[in-house]
């Protein structure tokens, strides 16, 4: 039969045995799939992060205060409230307002960057990181002395190392994985180092 004038027909993809390869929407045969974007899980791990660190600090708060500290396996680990007006772990103890500040510049960053967030690993990384920034400074803005100079309360102890909180381990973990994801060359929009390079030198 002739073919009708002005009609356009879509030649699907073959593989090189000559089979039909099924597209998906987001997807073409040179580019491959598109990576879904991660911003949902980024969230649910702040959010658990928050909601964890924020219950734990009220028991504590409402259970330990005026009271001697918990020694728990054989004082492996010890249960106190402490009252930390600097970073994690007691640093920089004069200086609230400066790390006030530096929780909420981390936050913003971290929201901004979210946007072109394809990797599922990085986005538990950033929400580790997200969550424990924002749980302290929840404690900030929200307890005494004043909003802005709120004192965090930390409340776990391990031998030879300050006390903390679940806010504070969140971040170490988070800096730990953000460290190790570099290290594999693996980025925030779900690409490999090697693979940008590729790309690049395929298109120079």
């Amino acid at each position: 039969m002739p073919r009708e004038a002005g009609r356009s027909r879509t030649v699907p993809a073959r593989s090189a045995q000559g089979q039909a390869v099924p597209q998906t929407p987001g997807s073409s045969a040179a580019t491959g799939p598109t990576p879904r974007r991660r911003t949902d899980i980024l969230l649910a791990v702040a959010a658990t992060v928050l909601v964890c660190d924020a219950i734990t600090k009220a028991v504590v708060v409402a259970g330990l205060s005026g009271h001697r500290p918990v020694r728990l396996l054989g004082g492996l680990l010890t249960l106190q409230v402490m009252r930390n007006s600097g970073a994690a772990f007691n640093i920089g103890t004069s200086m609230t307002v400066v790390f006030t500040a530096i929780a909420a510049g981390v936050i913003v960053f971290i929201l901004r960057t979210a946007r072109r967030l394809r990797s599922l690993p990085w986005a538990v990384t950033l929400g580790l990181l997200l969550g424990g920034a924002t749980g302290n400074l929840a404690d900030r803005l929200l307890r005494s002395p004043a909003p802005l100079r709120g004192y965090v309360v930390d409340w776990i102890e391990l031998p030879h190392w300050p006390v903390f909180n679940l806010a504070d381990s969140a971040i170490v973990c988070g800096g730990a994985l953000a460290i190790l994801l570099s290290v594999k060359g693996m980025r925030i929009d779900g690409t490999r180092d090697a693979e940008a390079r590729a790309d690049r030198a395929a298109g120079s």
